[in-house]
């Protein structure tokens, strides 16, 4: 069946005055306005607290006024810190551990509830975003009172699973809104080839879906990086992860050495997130 060439030439018309007119409005805006106003205001309020970090990160006292320009505080970290060297360690194996996990099962899962139909499918759905709704204190406490309830011993075992519990839905919401604008036809023009539905899901489906794959992938790492409240109930006294040592560290005083850590981890995850939105923004175009 051929397209109708006037009903393509009528959406690139409709696409390219869209583009026009986007144009135009901007060229239209006024240099000052509340809503620029505001995003300045936006960005200060949020960025303005990690400057500070950086600045007492090289400053020759611990205090909170800046003395003298120092790397003191760095020499520190690197020869002197190895519990802190140690949490960061554990967090990195938790985080990357169960955020595979996560996005294996959460991914999976989308597929199966976006192209299958089965009986008790919308309360599935409904159950599987309880993790994001649920305050972080009852999913602590209700993950404490099952691996007590299987006489599991806390450690890094149970911190994983629980991990891997509330990073699950992210991954699942964000490959079910790729899944909403995948193209079906693909599918069956993969089933008249003589494609299974194994070669399918590796060749053609998940290649499709990769981006929000990639992008759960990325959130779960973050949200069990940061996570406090379920990573201390399930823990046990044994196992310290970075945020459960920070608090221990802050509660006698911020040390000079908590910034410097800051400070490299928000390197990290700077030069990660331009990785991956060129990778992904390369990964779109060659599809």
């Amino acid at each position: 069946m051929t397209q109708n060439p006037f009903a393509v030439f009528k959406h690139k018309k409709h696409g390219e005055s869209t583009r026009h007119a986007k144009r135009d409005w901007k060229k239209r805006a006024k240099p000052f306005s509340f809503s620029k106003l505001i995003l300045v205001l936006s960005v200060i309020f949020f960025f303005l607290p990690l400057v500070v970090v950086v600045i007492l990160s090289f400053n020759a006292s611990k205090g909170s006024t800046f003395t003298e320009f120092s790397f003191k505080w760095y020499g520190e970290l690197f020869t002197g810190s190895a519990k802190l060297w140690k949490a960061l360690w554990n967090s990195v194996i938790v985080a990357l551990i169960s955020s595979a996990l996560a996005t294996v099962l959460g991914s999976l899962a989308s597929i199966g509830m976006g192209w299958y139909k089965f009986k008790g499918k919308s309360y599935i759905q409904v159950l599987s975003f309880l993790p994001m709704i649920l305050p972080e204190v009852i999913m602590g406490v209700s993950m404490l009172i099952f691996f007590s309830w299987l006489k599991i011993q806390p450690g890094l075992f149970t911190i994983i699973v629980a991990h891997t519990t509330f990073c699950l839905p992210f991954v699942y919401l964000m490959v079910s809104a790729r899944i909403d604008e995948f193209d079906y036809s693909i599918i069956e023009a993969s089933h008249d080839l003589g494609a299974n539905e194994i070669q399918t899901l590796f060749k053609v489906i998940i290649p499709a879906i990769m981006p929000g794959v990639l992008s759960g992938f990325m959130m779960s790492i973050t949200m069990s990086f940061d996570d406090y409240v379920i990573t201390k109930l399930v823990s046990g006294s044994g196992v310290e992860t970075l945020p459960i040592y920070i608090y221990n560290s802050v509660r006698h005083g911020v040390s000079p050495v908590i910034n410097c850590i800051s400070f490299i981890m928000i390197i990290f995850t700077v030069v990660m997130t331009l990785c991956l939105r060129k990778s992904l923004k390369s990964f779109a175009a060659a599809k």
